[in-house]
Formats: structure tokens, sequence, C-alpha cells
């Protein structure tokens, strides 16, 4: 049995059909990325499986029993961070772990953020509030928090796109440490392909909207651990990124013919 899945899923927003007929199961312990363009429903998808929203159709189920609302077996890590910028990043970890784990000790609550707070590099700067971090250590912060609840999967919504380019790359590695380290259950939605290959077991790119639907699995074979700087020189990459990347651009193509097929000549 699939330890998360949609089944038959559509989601519309008022007027406009976001989702259609989306069908996924995800396997325990297994990294799965869901590619698209920005405003293709990717967002939505990972509020659907968060219990975030409600689907108009279909079924969204975690171990088999369907998913009502947020729950501490799955975490989120948004774009935005989302930190609470009176608390230093320490505390920020540690409010999560008090919340998930009331009937632990003092001392073993702190042993757990200070695990967490060290997984992602952060020693150093556990001291300091939101504002005197940058936005990759922001990221982070909230990635230390979201793991720390020892959530069974792991919800990531583009957690990378709004770092600059240098930031990401080096983000990216450390996503592929932990992620490998850590074991857990992971589903990321990105705008990056290369990204997805990086980091995930499989890949289903998600079509353009409206009504997006996901496209054909791409499973991905490369050994870990993955060096972000050494997979161009790796043929499987470059043809998983040429396979994926044509996909989306045809579904693209697709969907701005009818449009362009309406209009009067």
């Amino acid at each position: 049995m699939s330890i998360l899945a949609l089944h038959d899923v559509s989601k519309s927003f008022g007027a406009t059909p976001v989702l259609s007929s989306v069908s996924l199961e995800i396997s325990a312990g297994e990294v799965v990325a869901v590619v698209g363009f920005s405003g293709a429903g990717k967002s939505t998808l990972i509020a659907l499986l968060a219990g975030l929203e409600r689907p108009d159709q279909g079924r969204v189920t975690f171990r088999g029993q369907p998913v009502q609302a947020p729950g501490p077996e799955r975490g989120v890590v948004f774009q935005n961070y989302s930190l609470l910028p009176w608390l230093t990043a320490f505390e920020n970890v540690a409010l999560s772990v008090e919340q998930v784990f009331a009937d632990k000790s003092r001392a073993e609550q702190r042993a757990q953020t200070e695990r967490f707070i060290q997984m992602v590099g952060l020693e150093h700067a556990s001291e300091r509030k939101p504002a005197q971090l940058s936005g990759g250590m922001r990221q982070r912060v909230a990635l230390a928090r979201a793991l720390a609840a020892d959530p069974e999967v792991l919800l990531m919504d583009e957690p990378l796109s709004a770092l600059d380019a240098l930031t990401r790359a080096t983000l990216q590695d450390s996503l592929e440490r932990i992620a490998r380290e850590s074991g857990k259950t992971i589903v990321l939605v990105t705008n990056d392909v290369d990204e997805a290959i990086l980091l995930a077991d499989r890949i289903l790119p998600l079509s353009a909207g409206p009504a997006a639907t996901l496209g054909p699995e791409f499973s991905v074979h490369i050994p870990r651990p993955r060096e972000r700087r050494a997979l161009n020189s790796v043929p499987e990459f470059r043809h998983l990124r040429t396979s994926i990347v044509d996909y989306l651009l045809s579904s693209k193509r697709e969907r701005r013919a009818p449009s362009r097929a309406s209009q009067p000549s």
C-alpha cells in the first residue's frame, strides 16, 4: 500500500479548473518530484496532499485513510519560510518540537532541536532571529523545523524558488544529502528540472494549465550520492532533462493551439 496517494483528484477555484483527474501513489522512503510551469497547479497539489485544500473530485489518502485536514505526519516546507520573526532560529525549530513531542522532557526536546539545527548546518547561527539571516539560512531553518517534527512525509512546495542562483545551487546539494541521510518520504514540487533529477527517485511532469494533469513517469537511476556539478557529464541526466523538457513544452503548445484556432482569421 502507498503511504500517500491522490486518487483521480480534480480541483478548481471558482470557474477556473486547476487540476484534472490527477492520480499519484507515493511509497514509503521514496523521493518524488513533480515539475511544471509556474501557475500549473503545483502548489495546489501540495496543498491537497497536506490537507490544506480539499478536492472537488476524487480522494487524498494517507496509509489508506482519507486526508481531511493537516496532520503532524505530513510536514510542509513552503516557499516563503513562514518563520516567527520574534524567535531565534533555534526557538523556531524548538517550537515545532514542543508542539509535536509535548510528552518528552525538556532535555529530550532540546536534543531533538539541536540534532536538526546541526543537520542543516546552522549551529553558528542558531541564536539569530530571521531578520539577521540570509534567505538561504531562513530556508534551512524552515527545513530543520519540518524535519524536527519527525513527519512520515515531507512535502516541499518549491522551497528554493525564492533564492538567488548561487544559494539555490548550494542548497540543492544540501537537500540531496539531507534527503539521503534522513530517509524521509519526500514529495517535492519545482519548476527546475535539474533540481528534480538531482533529488528524486521518480519525476512526474505536470502539464500546462488550466486543468493540468500528470504526464508520463520518469524514473531516475543515477546512483547516490549525486553531485550537482557532475550531473552534466552523466548521459542519463542529459536524456532525462531533454525528455522532461520536451514533454512540458509540448503540453504548453497543445494548450495554446485551441486558443489560436478559435481566434477569427
